[in-house]
């Protein structure tokens, strides 16, 4: 069975990744991008869904990781009664190629290593051929449109695996090399294993350089930032929610999605997260894919998209996988694509708002998109939806939603007031005002005067945190504490936060999941920017302990035992920690 999720760690090129788990398998493996179908996937099920198993024969050898500093580059040193060894996982950068090197390196004495190899192309739904190379020295694996060749060391056929062992030596290296390419074309040469490792090396740390990323929580940042990037597409700038699908939200439960596309809210948070750490390259190449994404009808605008823009995510079912630790059904595609969720727009345009703060000039299509856009807003903001959580029941006016209305309108109104950019803007600041007017009639409780989930009903939601953070109300408002304590009191289990109360039946799903991340870092920055300054450091605090041992956060956390649950890593998770240390950052230096 599948690890722990917080047993993975992930190496990736750019373009796709790879989870290694603590006991040296690959366990879940997409090539040659993110979204495609899984080569390695006993993340899923079992190791008969493919995985690569690398270490050492010595059932009692013990293991400690860690990337190096500034990298996506693992080490993982194995000891034994015979020696140690240290394992480099690696996926080599900006070559255009989809190779992932392990290199086994001695260190004491001698220790014996083994593999077992297991290649099922296409969500486990293709047994390949298989064929050893010509030296002896690897295999070459294929099956329709997918090709690999593992080079480095003689395997076996073992039934439906290939397996073999080596002894490695005090100060001697072997290289172990997995390449992808089309099965049409022919095996791709070896590469320099030692360049491509240094020159990967330099590339993540050149990359990161010297974001600002100072104070308390340097490390975690810096590693946050790091594994944003891991998950932006190199060619089309996307970035990619997670480098998952189907890790349950709640252990044996339905809650399985898949995240492995991209989504305008996470777009607009992460393009907002890189210009505040002075990453203007990668915000402007951000901005260009926001801008191509939603190109064209208003009115076609998704809330999510393939890395290059795709539109058609269908989602279906994979019933040859059991799901993670049993938890079904998997899931590829994903339904939310076609749902309207007002709350994008405003995401959207704040994101761009502050692109043109931070000096970002218009394009020839930028302004007038977004002036298509605020058109669409202007005919449709009435609209349920089904708000920022993707509910698969019946749509609501959800507040949150409203209020990033609200927001949308908001920023066209400053394009225009500050930035001299031509618009409608007395009918925005009209329909902005009317908007505003019908939250505070019917979207605050009377009785504990916060705000609600949605229109019509006494439950709070998370995401009720974000109204100060988008400039709706002051962070002491008083109705934006009755909120907080609200949230306090009914969705804070053992200290984290929970999205919603789905015991309420308000997705369409059975009740059930664990404490959302996100939503745990938005209360860190409420408290931050609203003078509790003591208390946004204890739950940092907490919640930066909760990463796994390597610095990676998943979507939720069990509160009972701590398990990371939900697919991983977690680009909202790791843009929310980046958020709240900016807030605790700020607080302090106003204090």
């Amino acid at each position: 069975m599948p690890l722990p999720i917080e047993q993975y760690a992930v190496v990736g090129d750019c373009h796709t990744a790879a989870l290694v788990g603590s006991n040296g398998s690959i366990d879940w493996l997409c090539l040659p991008r993110f979204d495609s179908p899984s080569m390695f996937g006993a993340l899923l099920g079992t190791e008969d869904h493919g995985r690569w198993l690398l270490a050492p024969s010595d059932a009692d050898a013990t293991s400690e990781r860690a990337y190096d500093a500034d990298t996506l580059v693992l080490r993982t040193r194995w000891t034994t009664a015979g020696g140690e060894v240290e394992v480099v996982d690696v996926m080599p950068v900006g070559d255009r190629r989809a190779d992932l090197i392990r290199r086994v390196r001695g260190i004491r004495g001698t220790v014996r290593m083994r593999q077992d190899l297991r290649v099922r192309f296409g969500y486990a739904d293709a047994l390949p051929w298989m064929r050893q190379l010509d030296d002896g020295d690897g295999v070459v694996a294929i099956a329709g449109p997918d090709a690999v060749v593992v080079r480095g060391a003689h395997l076996e056929a073992i039934d439906h695996a290939h397996a073999g062992e080596f002894d490695v030596a005090a100060g001697e290296t072997r290289d172990l090399v997995l390449t992808w390419y089309p099965s049409h074309r022919d095996a791709p040469a070896p590469m320099d294993d030692d360049v491509r490792i240094e020159e990967t090396t330099r590339w993540w740390r050149d990359w990161i350089g010297d974001a600002d990323a100072g104070g308390r929580y340097r490390d975690a940042v810096r590693r946050s930032l790091l594994l944003l990037r891991a998950l932006t597409h190199e060619d089309t700038g996307g970035i990619v929610a997670a480098a998952t699908t189907s890790l349950p939200e709640e252990f044996g439960g339905p809650r399985n999605w898949d995240y492995r596309y991209v989504w305008l809210r996470d777009a607009s948070l992460t393009l907002d997260a890189l210009i505040s750490r002075g990453f203007r390259d990668e915000a402007a190449r951000w901005r260009g894919w926001l801008l191509r994404a939603i190109a064209g009808d208003p009115g076609d605008v998704q809330i999510m998209y393939g890395i290059a823009g795709e539109r058609r995510l269908e989602e279906r079912e994979l019933p040859a996988f059991p799901g993670y630790d049993g938890a079904s059904p998997v899931r590829v595609g994903n339904a939310a694509y076609r749902q309207y969720q007002g709350d994008v727009f405003g995401e959207v345009m704040l994101a761009l708002q502050r692109a043109r703060e931070a000096g970002a000039e218009e394009s020839e299509f930028s302004w007038p998109l977004q002036r298509a856009l605020m058109t669409y807003v202007e005919q449709n903001w009435r609209r349920p939806d089904q708000g920022i959580w993707e509910i698969r029941g019946e749509p609501q006016h959800f507040v949150q939603s409203r209020a990033m209305i609200w927001a949308a309108f908001d920023s066209a109104v400053r394009a225009v007031r500050r930035h001299g950019l031509d618009g409608p803007v007395e009918r925005w600041e009209a329909l902005r005002d009317e908007v505003r007017a019908e939250i505070e009639a019917h979207g605050v409780e009377p009785g504990r005067g916060c705000f609600v989930q949605h229109y019509g009903s006494s439950e709070v939601d998370a995401s009720l945190l974000t109204l100060s953070a988008i400039g709706f109300v002051a962070p002491d408002d008083p109705r934006m504490l009755a909120t907080v304590a609200a949230i306090e009191s009914d969705l804070m289990v053992g200290g984290l936060v929970y999205r919603y109360r789905t015991e309420t039946g308000v997705d369409g799903l059975p009740a059930g999941e664990n404490p959302f991340l996100a939503c745990s870092f938005w209360l860190v920055e409420q408290y931050a920017v609203s003078g509790r300054l003591d208390d946004a450091v204890a739950l940092m605090d907490r919640l930066v302990a909760l990463a796994n041992d390597v610095g990676m956060l998943s979507e939720q956390i069990e509160p009972r035992t701590g398990r990371h649950a939900g697919n991983t890593p977690q680009a909202l998770s790791h843009l929310a920690l980046v958020r709240a240390a900016e807030a605790i950052g700020a607080a302090r230096a106003r204090s």
